[in-house]
């Protein structure tokens, strides 16, 4: 990345202030390198003069000038290549400025990128898994279940883009009592088709959907289950109900572009006996006990755990918790993964701890497998809280809020905030087409370049990405400081890639894809694109152009949305 080739010039130039004899020869951390808050104090600065000093005070007793030391260290930084300048700043802060013709040639590197523009080595080829949604397979997804969609499937996309091998994974929990209570509530519905007196279970399902689900196997066995014995019906309604729903939530999941690596069954690890020997492996390393008729894993035996959790009920059966033990065991010990991201509804944080200590029961580092919690979604229209479907009086789906706002919408709109915050969607802004609206901002800017290009292409002028003779010369015009100020703003892409695996939140990229539509707006308004009186100039601002295209539809497709060539 830009920043540690800063570091390394840095870097470079405390080892020879060392050399010089200017400083002593002791061990000093790498530089801290930030970008200052205000863009006059320059691109970077670096405070590793307050850490020489401090390093030089520990290591000799001697009281060290931080303003003395940075001075120092600024002769020994080169200004050339990337570096324009190089300038002191309040008790010893170093401040650096990007070359101008080292920016410029910047345009050609960006476009030549296309949509590996932003890409880091930071993951190196690891491998890791990324979790998400796994809602209970017994029924349409939740609008609140898109806020888990999202923000998984926008991790999974950073990480690669930072260099990770990742996987996207959705766990199917096709095992217990609500399957059972799912087919239950599927048979009486099916009979109440065939002019049947049937109840549905109090604790069923109680929504429409599940009319519509046993139509759809109605229309499949016809009157076949009247005649069967009911533990027969039973069980083929576990196995067609289940197709239905997964069926559907691939399709409702591919509305908002999310699709998977693997959807993989929970009961596939009771089928191979996989939860039947990590139970026994964890019971003869004295990990499981016996009481009341039940089965425990000793979970207070580890940190942050207070109460053990069953994992074979009193009627012999093992519980969801058995399961997550063994699907751990397969992720980490039989597929190899280096690390696992499970995002989870924040009402699941109780169960964080029991994660920690299933993963030391294990035998694997705890800090293997990272939980990201994230809070609710609250839906407004008309400054009012939606909570049901208008139309089935059921709660609201993933499907009719997508028909309503469109699914761009529903991407944007959920990645808005960290995951710890709460988001408040706002119906009504989603669908406006004004700037107000930063889905139809950030877009639209996307759609307006490509205008731009179009325009220009019909007068005859080169647009394209291939190289033109006096591409250099052109670009080496670009140095008005909106168009400067655009560059810069492209090449942070990488740090805010960076930025997002770090905190394992995405959120950022919806503000940095504002932030440059908003900068490419001001170049626009500042430096006339086309002027036929200077075409050398127009083609550099053509290329800049270009270059802002090519990074408005990547950090687009990092989010998962589309990049819009007409609005």
């Amino acid at each position: 990345m830009l920043r540690d080739q800063i570091q390394e010039i840095i870097s470079a130039a405390v080892d020879a202030t060392k050399s010089a004899g200017q400083l002593p020869d002791v061990p000093i951390a790498a530089p801290a390198i930030e970008r200052p808050k205000q863009a006059d104090h320059g691109d970077f600065s670096t405070n590793i003069a307050l850490i020489t000093a401090a390093a030089v005070k520990q290591a000799t007793g001697e009281k060290a000038n931080p303003r003395q030391i940075a001075q120092a260290i600024v002769g020994h930084i080169p200004v050339d290549g990337l570096i324009g300048a190089v300038e002191l700043a309040g008790p010893g802060f170093i401040n650096i400025r990007l070359a101008e013709d080292w920016l410029q040639t910047q345009v050609r590197a960006i476009i030549d990128a296309g949509k590996s523009l932003g890409n880091i080595n930071r993951g190196a080829g690891q491998r890791w898994q990324v979790e998400f949604v796994s809602a209970n397979p017994t029924g349409p997804l939740h609008y609140g279940g898109a806020r888990n969609a999202v923000l998984g499937d926008a991790l999974a996309s950073v990480l690669t883009a930072a260099g990770y091998d990742v996987q996207r994974e959705f766990y199917v929990n096709d095992v217990g009592n609500q399957l059972d209570l799912f087919a239950r509530t599927l048979h009486a519905r099916y009979l109440q088709l065939h002019g049947q007196d049937a109840e549905v279970p109090q604790d069923g399902y109680q929504g429409d959907y599940m009319i519509g689900y046993a139509q759809q196997i109605q229309a499949e066995v016809g009157d076949r289950y009247l005649s069967m014995p009911l533990a027969d019906v039973l069980k083929d309604l576990r196995t067609r109900g289940l197709a239905i729903v997964l069926a559907d939530l691939r399709d409702e999941l591919g509305l908002i572009g999310v699709q998977y690596d693997r959807w993989f069954s929970e009961q596939s690890l009771h089928d191979e006996g996989l939860v039947d020997q990590i139970l026994a492996d964890l019971t003869e390393k004295g990990d499981i006990g016996e009481w009341d008729g039940a089965r425990w894993f000793l979970a207070s035996k580890y940190p942050k755990n207070e109460k053990d959790e069953v994992v074979v009920k009193t009627n012999g059966l093992p519980t969801y918790f058995a399961s997550d033990i063994a699907y751990h065991y397969d992720k980490f010990v039989r597929r190899g993964f280096d690390r696992v991201v499970n995002v989870w509804a924040v009402d699941h944080q109780g169960h964080v701890p029991r994660m920690g200590a299933i993963m030391a029961a294990l035998g694997l580092d705890p800090e293997r497998l990272i939980i990201v919690l994230y809070n609710l979604v609250k839906l407004v229209r008309d400054g009012q809280e939606v909570k049901m479907s208008k139309r089935s009086g059921d709660f609201l789906t993933l499907h009719e809020v997508v028909e309503e706002v469109g699914a761009d919408a529903v991407r944007f709109m959920l990645l808005t905030r960290a995951p710890e915050s709460g988001v408040d969607f706002d119906l009504n802004l989603a669908t406006e087409q004004k700037n107000d609206n930063p889905v139809y901002y950030v877009q639209y800017g996307h759609a307006r370049i490509c205008s731009i290009l179009e325009k220009a292409a019909n007068e005859g002028l080169p647009t394209g990405a291939q190289p033109q003779p006096g591409d250099d010369e052109a670009v080496a015009l670009l140095s008005h400081p909106a168009e400067l100020d655009l560059i810069r703003k492209i090449l942070e892409l990488e740090e805010q890639i960076d930025f997002a695996v770090e905190k394992l939140s995405p959120h950022n990229l919806t503000h940095y894809a504002l932030d440059l539509a908003h900068t490419f707006s001001a170049f626009y308004e500042k430096c006339r694109v086309v002027d036929v009186s200077q075409p050398a100039l127009t083609r550099g601002r053509l290329l800049l152009s270009l270059a802002a295209r090519t990074a408005l539809a990547r950090v687009l497709g990092l989010m998962g949305m589309t990049a819009p060539e007409s609005m």
